[in-house]
């Protein structure tokens, strides 16, 4: 079977005559008609019915008489191959199968055209039955190679991930790729990737642009377990072109990405290299600006942080994201002693992400901190009242150790006899807090 079907493939490979500009979209049919319909009726039938066998012989009548009759033939060769393959148990057999389907994808280019489209599927069906040959992966690796050179942001979401794979399979089994020729393809991946979030993003069609971007984080792992890119490798083999050159964003995007990774950001060139990422996208990216602002508030660059977190804020993000930027804002208007504002973002922060404890732990440490400047010293109990609202925070934030903390500053009993008050009544805070609050003591 065999040499049957690869000797009838070359054959009619060799014999189909070439039409790079056809596209095979209306029916062109050979002299014998007749012969023709019948033979697509024939195979038609044969497929319907799931017996593939039966369909090749009029499948091959029509490839070799009427190669370019429409893009249906290759279609439907490809599926009853792929079917064949997929139920055959002798390998020889069901390499000649898996050879011949692959074969009709370069017969589609051959007459018909469309071929970053068609290598594009070529790539993945070849991928699926020959990740673990081989033989097979140098031949493999290039036409992947050829597949992004040539699609760009238009290659399927199937074959990133399956791209990156063949690179490591690759190197795996020939170590015969140096850490440069595997960063190239890296550098061929992103771009396609950060593409399709885009536009899934400006689509509204969050959920894909979630999976990409699990897709990314994919790749990024898959990367990591072939070179190792810490912050060693990124001053060593990136910081030199990045000097060189502080406007290629393909060699910032890599030292801002490794270097956070490696969780090296204190070193002047993380920044650098964001900053230049920022400047040089013409989109902008939430993660990036969130990271940066992140980093400039630690540096005491207030102004710089809150435009990055306004910018972000603008941008489309997810739940626990934007509950982390208002978390920035508020924690830049605690440190310029703006609390009433402070205050405000972290209950943003917890209305954009309900799930979000820390907001809450943020207002109690705001209270709990505010003794000294809200204290009026002329009782105890009146002032300790912040300790009470700081222990409602603490307890929205689940946090038993903070909650602990502040009841031990409580007013006393004796402190709240001392001005008539009752465990239980309703007093209120004060300051610049001005919150009521259920009389509680310490002891």
């Amino acid at each position: 079977m065999k040499g049957r079907i690869l000797t009838a493939m070359v054959v009619i490979l060799l014999g189909a005559s070439s039409s790079l500009s056809a596209q095979c979209r209306e029916l062109k049919w050979p002299e014998d008609r007749k012969k023709a319909e019948e033979s697509v009726a024939l195979w038609g039938d044969a497929v319907k019915q799931g017996n593939y066998k039966a369909a090749v012989p009029p499948f091959q009548w029509m490839l070799n008489n009427a190669p370019q009759w429409n893009t249906k033939l290759y279609i439907d060769g490809v599926d009853m191959y792929d079917n064949m393959a997929e139920k055959e148990t002798n390998p020889v057999r069901k390499k000649a199968l898996i050879d011949s389907m692959l074969m009709l994808y370069d017969m589609r280019v051959k007459n018909c055209g469309d071929e970053a489209n068609v290598l594009n599927r070529k790539a993945y069906a070849s991928y699926k039955y020959n990740i673990k040959t081989k033989e097979a992966l140098p031949g493999l690796l290039a036409l992947y190679d050829r597949v992004f050179e040539i699609n760009g942001p238009k290659v399927s979401d199937g074959n990133i991930v399956a791209y990156m794979n063949v690179v490591k399979a690759n190197q795996l089994s020939y170590k015969n790729l140096t850490d440069e020729q595997i960063l190239n393809r890296y550098d061929a991946i992103m771009p396609v990737i950060d593409a399709k979030i885009s536009k899934a993003t400006k689509d509204g069609k969050s959920q894909d642009a979630q999976k990409l971007r699990e897709t990314k984080d994919a790749v990024d792992g898959l990367l990591i377990g072939m070179v190792k890119v810490d912050c060693d490798f990124v001053k060593k083999n990136l910081a030199p072109k990045f000097e060189r050159n502080p406007t290629d964003i393909s060699i910032a995007k890599k030292i801002f990405k490794f270097m956070l990774e490696d969780k090296c950001t204190d070193d002047p060139l993380w920044l650098s290299a964001g900053e230049a990422v920022y400047k040089l996208s013409p989109e902008k990216d939430f993660g990036l600006l969130k990271a940066l602002a992140g980093k400039h508030l630690s540096n005491g660059n207030y102004d710089k942080a809150e435009s990055l977190l306004k910018e972000a804020l603008s941008l489309d993000a997810t739940a626990a994201d934007k509950a982390e930027v208002y978390r920035y804002m508020g924690s830049l208007d605690a440190r310029k002693n703006n609390y009433p504002g402070a205050r405000e973002h972290f209950r943003q922060a917890a209305a954009a992400n309900p799930s979000d404890k820390e907001a809450w732990e943020k207002i109690g440490d705001l209270y709990f901190n505010s003794f000294d400047n809200c204290a009026k010293k002329a009782n105890q109990a009146e002032d300790r009242l912040v300790y009470i609202a700081a222990y409602d925070m603490y307890q929205k934030a689940g946090n038993a150790q903070q909650m602990a903390r502040a009841k031990a500053q409580f007013p006393s009993k004796e402190d709240i006899f001392l001005l008539n008050w009752q465990t239980g009544s309703t007093q209120k805070i004060g300051c610049w807090i001005g919150e009521s609050v259920t009389l509680r003591t310490r002891d």
